[in-house]
């Protein structure tokens, strides 16, 4: 009951900029949070990268941070998700898309209304995908309309930049993370950041719940009888 209690306590955080560990990504980042509190005078900026780096946590943050400015935005999870009329969704200050290289023809065409009503109303257009914009597979007016804006390649961090990123992150959430944990971590469960801070932020929960400090026994127990992880054994 208690550890069920801990949980309805700590939800899930929702992106935000605070909450995204930067690495080599410092520069979109500025630009992001300048985009949304409407200190850029862009019209396209584009995320790209391999699924895992954080590229829909930083349009959801970016989304996050202009509604709370009091500007209005609106996030679509795939360029099909876009069925308002470009001129009607033009409105908004900022529109983030995700997955933009999954655009058919139809959602292409009205990406490249709303691109340009957005341009003329002043506002932004945001998108992510999995390639830069010369090498997506879009029509090429498209393309070159999302080549005119800043593009940033968001780079996952590397496994030596991680453990100082971990030991923020957990400073971030209030609770101190010693490097012994942060080595069983990297050495016993998936690498990716995504699967760290999951398990951070779950371990964060389990201690609470158990009135544990969050140590390495605390953590092999938990990984191992817990939720059934494997070690890892490369």
């Amino acid at each position: 009951m208690m550890e069920q209690l801990v949980f309805e306590l700590a939800p899930p955080e929702p992106p935000a900029f605070a909450n995204f560990v930067t690495g080599r990504n410092a520069e979109a980042l500025a630009v992001l949070s300048a985009l949304a509190a409407g200190r850029s005078s862009e019209t396209g900026v584009v995320l790209w990268g391999p699924a895992g780096v954080g590229k829909t946590h930083l349009l959801r943050a970016t989304v996050a941070a202009a509604t709370a400015a009091g500007r209005a935005a609106v996030y679509a999870a795939s360029p099909g998700a876009l069925a308002a009329d470009p001129r009607v969704l033009a409105r908004s200050a900022l529109v983030a898309v995700d997955e933009v290289e999954a655009a058919d023809a139809d959602a292409q065409a009205r990406l490249f209304t709303l691109y340009n009503a957005l341009k003329a109303a002043g506002g932004a257009l945001l998108v992510a995908a999995g390639a830069a914009p010369a090498r997506l597979p879009l029509r090429d007016d498209l393309r070159s309309r999302l080549g005119w804006g800043l593009v940033f390649e968001i780079l996952a961090l590397t496994d030596a930049e991680k453990p100082a990123a971990l030991v923020a992150w957990a400073r971030l959430r209030g609770f101190s993370l010693a490097d012994d944990v942060v080595a069983y971590l990297l050495a016993h469960s998936r690498r990716d950041m995504a699967s760290l801070l999951a398990n951070l932020a779950a371990l964060d929960r389990h201690s609470l719940a158990t009135r544990r400090p969050i140590t390495v026994p605390l953590v092999r127990d938990w990984l191992q009888r817990d939720i059934g992880f494997p070690a890892r054994r490369d």
